[in-house]
């Protein structure tokens, strides 16, 4: 006994909340030592801070680049031989002097990669490209179709940048900007025509490749209209676009961003936080946006970050020791439970095979086995009985009404003797002789339908000798239904009842209607008289109490019977009746194999 002294006690009532309770008392004690240590608010303050002061920087380096555009452009348009070009009217007047303009551009360009092409406009309409590859394509007619022109000309000299040049060119090496001036005579300040400097989007990569070092963080610049000029610097699938953010959450943030100078703000967009930096340049109009998650931004104090991940990283040990902990004590023998009990929904019922670890586990399995044992025992003495039961109604059913036929039936033929028709007593007893070679069957339980009608055209036969003007047969048979199986002896008891307590008990002469019908997966047969009927409660006597009244009736109850319990159903048999208009039966058997 000693040796169990100090081992932890098997109950699960008592080793879970201990287990729980030592994991409460470590997490919250390591959790609130370093909440406590740390401001979070202060740690953002300062990220927001970065932020800005990251798009302010890429702000800078790209009107430096701007700047020195500008610098290269008067370079250009000072040059004596561009001046002598442009003052006679038109740039291709002296080809010699345009091929020194070209090789002047082109050493240019190549001492300052940030220009890929450039485009000089004369008077005239002309147009002067040299571009390092393959120049943008003006897609206009005349320069003063360019939506810009009217704008430059206003200008005197000062430039303007448009997008991708407003339209007016087109090129298949991504976006570009257009540094767009117009050409002045050095001496009499007169125009002379229009300067377009193409600066492609890689340039601008360039401005702030070096000043982004957060993956996390996304960086655009927008021009005036809030087209992209240079897209995102990450491609995050998680952080969403800033189009999307601008049109479906934008009506704050364009309002402050339209305002001008810079800000920070925090937004909430479909359970996330991210945090948008934003600097205007009143003079371009253009936006220099950010945007970082939240929880992103946060990580930038070192030191929080080194706590944070030491704090998951105990946290997670400790979480992980205890789940294996729980997990084999408790979340295992669960599972074997659960799946024993969806094989209980399915109707297998299996024992739970697993030994459990735990006091209480271990009766609730022995009692779930127990359960399990006892189901099988009711299961099988169950089908054992009801496989009796049917056995023994069915035999008995068929064992009773094919006396109740031959009762009838002998009956007319002892009255047709005794009146001496000699020849109908021949044709009955022939008629009879057919019918009970179909019954007998050798021995079959199933025959076909066509062998039921025929039983069926034989007893009507029998009648009609006994019940001259009584009654009329009309068949409705599709023949592909005759090969179908059947119980044998189901539409004869119900064309009796059909004639006797339904034609005969009304007083005139009726019409008995067989009619056999293929539907589909299933047979319709259908035995319908224009006798009395039946109201309500005589059918519901039927349906409900014949059980216990058998001596009433019995053909009509007996068949219905032996149908449900042979196709096991209750909807296969359908009675339809209404006082003074007749009777309805309708049978829908499955289709067998013929």
């Amino acid at each position: 006994m000693k040796k169990y002294f100090f081992k932890l006690p098997n109950k699960l009532s008592i080793k879970i909340p201990l287990a729980y309770f030592f994991i409460l008392i470590l997490t919250v004690t390591l959790s609130s030592t370093a909440l406590n240590k740390l401001s979070s608010e202060s740690a953002q303050k300062r990220v927001n801070q970065a932020t800005v002061k990251t798009i302010t920087s890429i702000k800078t380096n790209v009107d430096f680049m701007i700047e020195d555009i500008d610098n290269y452009s008067k370079m250009m348009l000072s040059d004596n031989n561009l001046q002598n070009l442009l003052r006679q009217g038109n740039i291709y007047s002296n080809l010699q002097v345009q091929s020194k303009v070209s090789y002047y551009f082109y050493n240019l360009m190549q001492a300052e990669p940030i220009i890929d092409s450039v485009n000089i406009f004369d008077n005239s309409g002309n147009c002067f490209s040299i571009g390092k590859q393959i120049s943008p394509a003006f897609n206009k007619k005349d320069i003063k179709d360019a939506s810009w022109y009217r704008e430059t000309i206003e200008k005197k000299g000062k430039y303007i940048l448009r997008l991708n040049g407003s339209g007016a060119f087109s090129s298949q090496n991504g976006n570009f900007v257009s540094f767009i001036r117009q050409l002045r005579d050095v001496n009499t300040m007169s125009s002379l025509g229009i300067m377009v400097i193409n600066i492609p989007e890689s340039a601008f990569l360039q401005a702030y490749s070096n000043v982004v070092n957060d993956n996390s963080m996304q960086v655009v610049i927008l021009d005036e209209n809030n087209k992209t000029i240079v897209p995102s610097t990450a491609d995050i699938p998680s952080i969403l676009s800033f189009k999307h953010i601008l049109l479906n959450n934008g009506h704050g943030i364009q309002q402050k961003i339209s305002q001008g100078g810079s800000g920070c703000m925090v937004l909430d967009l479909d359970s996330q936080k991210y945090i948008i930096s934003y600097l205007s340049d009143e003079e371009q109009g253009w936006k220099y946006i950010s945007l970082m998650p939240y929880g992103t931004a946060g990580m930038e104090n070192k030191s929080f970050v080194l706590l944070a991940f030491l704090l998951l990283l105990i946290n997670g040990v400790v979480f992980f020791v205890s789940s294996v902990f729980i997990s084999e004590n408790t979340i295992t023998p669960i599972r074997q439970l659960l799946q024993s009990m969806k094989n209980v929904n399915e109707g297998r019922f299996i024992e739970v095979k697993v030994q459990p670890q735990n006091y209480e586990f271990g009766q609730l399995f022995n009692g779930y086995n127990a359960m399990i044992r006892q189901i099988h025992k009711l299961l099988d003495k169950i089908i054992e009985e009801q496989k009796t039961i049917r056995k023994a109604e069915l035999n008995t059913l068929q064992a009773q009404i094919k006396p109740h036929f031959l009762y009838n039936t002998l009956d007319s033929i002892s009255s047709l003797a005794l009146s001496g028709e000699s020849e109908k007593v021949c044709g009955l007893v022939e008629s009879l002789g057919n019918y009970y070679r179909i019954s007998v069957s050798k021995g079959r339980d199933i025959i076909s339908i066509g062998e039921e009608i025929e039983m069926v055209r034989n007893y009507l036969s029998i009648q009609k000798v006994r019940y001259q003007d009584l009654f009329e047969a009309e068949y409705e048979i599709e023949d592909s239904c005759l090969k179908y199986p059947i119980l044998k002896l189901v539409l004869q008891p119900l064309v009796e009842n059909a004639l006797y307590h339904g034609i005969r008990r009304k007083g005139t002469s009726g019409i008995i209607k067989i009619a056999v019908r293929d539907s589909g997966e299933t047979v319709c047969l259908c035995v319908a008289d224009n006798g009395i009927g039946m109201s309500r409660e005589e059918i519901g006597r039927i349906l409900n109490q014949e059980k216990s009244s058998r001596s009433k009736s019995f053909g009509l109850w007996g068949t219905m019977e032996r149908i449900r319990i042979f196709y096991g159903s209750q909807d296969c048999v359908q009675l339809e009746s209404e006082p003074g208009k007749g009777t309805r039966i309708t049978i829908i058997i499955p289709k067998g194999e013929g």
